[in-house]
């Protein structure tokens, strides 16, 4: 047996967990061999930049109604069950550990120590075992790596154990098809198998922490990003995938704390992670520097496809997926903070792309809207590709992240809103989506017009500008912002048919009203008193 250590610890610690492999067991392999690794098993090349391109397989995403959470005596009155939030037996899951250790001691595997949680006090250490390489890359780029002297001491707190060859048997096993993850929270094991898209393995120790820190340590966890000022000055970005989080974040005059996943204690911001996972479709230089220059060695580009003839990505093709990516670590990003931890924030933007071109490109919420909103974590996609379907589609998503959120999203919320009223927190909306009429008809917000709206209150340079509110939505729209043009700053004077406007709003509207009926029971009468007013 090779084990590519010092010390024999990992091999009786793997064996502990019932893992005996008569195997090479692959431990903290260094990035650079990761990759030639791959390489030379033919799972992966190279692009112009030196950067590792993969594919993930059969999945290209999350599979969230294959994800599940063991319904045991710790769970099975804390866990909010839902559709995303799927209860499985003990057994079942005792069973599929049996069946996919049994399969990994047939095989070559790669082992990662590694924590989530850059704040000491709340540190989440964690063993990561992996059937392939570039997995392993993945886990070396997006958790925190322990020093080297850190090792000899090191104790797994939760594994990770993710086989993405290795079927279940629905039929027998408690699944939906062939692919899972389950999470126990007794054994502290999260069980992947049968998808090979990486984003599994971030996503699981995401949830897992979004049950312990705020039902054991009183720390708000959220699905946001989250950058620090030159004067100290922390703001929080919530939004759903695709509403920039990662590109507004990714700000040259600010460091970075983390683009997607944090926890806020009651006097700091702190990233769970070591790493970035960024959407990569459509990018470019111009837009998103910072993520387009982290496509080096080292970087692990998921699912993209080359400008034919060459080894550059298309950026631009939607050819295996929507949903191309790139893992790389924090220190990537020429701006990030080290350690990830920021002080309480001063601003918080809920960010939504509205493919509808109804709400504000930025507008001031009261404490009431905020939960409300926060609640809605409303987004809408553009249209789809099948004949007829030419209407966005909304996305609600409860606190920003519903599938990764095993609380009932009440608790986050009542959360947020005593920390928005104890620190005097601005919370504004962000609309990152269409202007002048819906997808389609209207025009996606400029970039820049939404950065500089950013830093306008970011700089205080909105507190003192007139304000009217939304006559639907009732949040307060500034009637100047610096470097932007006013006639864009509600959004009824952008359309063309202002009747076309006042319809569409009230049936977006509805929707909302519509989603926030199975919460309603469970919050405030503020918050109640903040819903859309048709």
């Amino acid at each position: 047996m090779a084990l590519t250590t010092l010390n024999e610890a990992p091999l009786n610690a793997l064996a502990e967990i019932g893992l005996k492999t008569s195997n090479t067991i692959h431990y903290q392999t260094a990035p650079a061999e990761l990759i030639n690794q791959t390489l030379q098993r033919k799972e992966g090349v190279l692009n112009d930049t030196g950067a590792l391109i993969i594919k993930t397989g059969e999945f290209t995403g999350r599979s969230p109604k294959d994800k599940f959470i063991v319904k045991d005596d710790i769970t099975k009155d804390t866990v909010n069950w839902n559709d995303f939030n799927i209860p499985i037996e003990s057994v079942y899951f005792d069973k599929m550990y049996d069946k996919i250790t049994s399969y990994l001691s047939n095989k070559e595997i790669w082992v990662r120590d590694c924590y989530a949680c850059a704040d000491p006090k709340y540190r989440l250490n964690i063993r990561v075992i992996n059937e392939n390489p570039w997995s392993n890359l993945f886990a070396y780029n997006m958790f925190l790596r322990p020093a080297e002297n850190e090792l000899d001491q090191f104790t797994a707190e939760w594994h990770i154990i993710q086989a993405p060859d290795f079927m279940a048997d629905a039929a027998t096993d408690g699944t939906r098809q062939h692919n899972f993850a389950m999470v126990s929270f007794t054994r502290k094991v999260i069980l992947i198998g049968g998808t090979g898209y990486t984003g599994e393995i971030k996503k699981g120790i995401f949830t897992i922490l979004n049950y312990i820190l705020p039902h054991e340590k009183n720390v708000l966890s959220m699905h946001c990003s989250a950058n620090l000022g030159k004067n100290g000055d922390t703001a929080i970005f919530f939004g759903l995938s695709g509403t920039g989080k990662t590109t507004l974040s990714a700000d040259p005059h600010r460091s970075l704390i983390g683009d997607d996943e944090h926890g806020w204690t009651d006097d700091s911001v702190f990233n769970f992670e070591g790493g970035c996972y960024a959407k990569t479709i459509d990018l470019s230089e111009e837009k998103e520097p910072e993520i387009f220059h982290a496509i080096k060695p080292g970087a692990l580009v998921e699912n993209t496809t080359f400008i034919p003839n060459t080894n550059k990505i298309d950026f631009s093709s939607k050819e295996i997926t929507e949903n191309t990516r790139v893992s790389y670590p924090l220190s990537f990003i020429s701006n990030a903070l080290e350690p990830s931890i920021g002080k309480t924030p001063k601003n918080i933007f809920f960010l939504t792309a509205d493919a509808y071109g109804i709400l504000p490109p930025i507008s001031k919420l009261n404490p009431g809207q905020a939960m409300y909103q926060f609640i809605s974590g409303y987004t809408a996609k553009v249209a789809g590709t099948e004949a007829g379907v030419t209407e966005p589609k909304s996305t609600f998503s409860a606190c920003f992240g519903a599938p990764f959120m095993p609380l009932h999203p009440g608790k986050y919320a009542e959360m947020l809103g005593k920390k928005m009223k104890e620190h005097k927190v601005n919370v504004w909306m962000i609309n990152t989506g269409w202007s002048g009429g819906a997808y389609g008809v209207g025009h996606r917000m400029k970039l820049s017009y939404t950065r500089a709206m950013i830093t306008a209150a970011l700089e205080g340079q909105l507190d003192n500008v007139a304000y009217e509110p939304h006559p639907v939505f009732g949040m307060m729209m500034p009637l100047s912002c610096p470097d932007v043009p006013s006639d864009i700053l509600n959004p009824r004077n952008t359309w063309a048919d202002k009747s076309a406007y006042d319809h569409k709003a009230k049936e977006l509207a509805k929707q909302f009203i519509k989603n926030f009926e199975k919460y309603a029971s469970g919050v405030n009468e503020e918050i109640l008193a903040a819903a859309p007013n048709i």
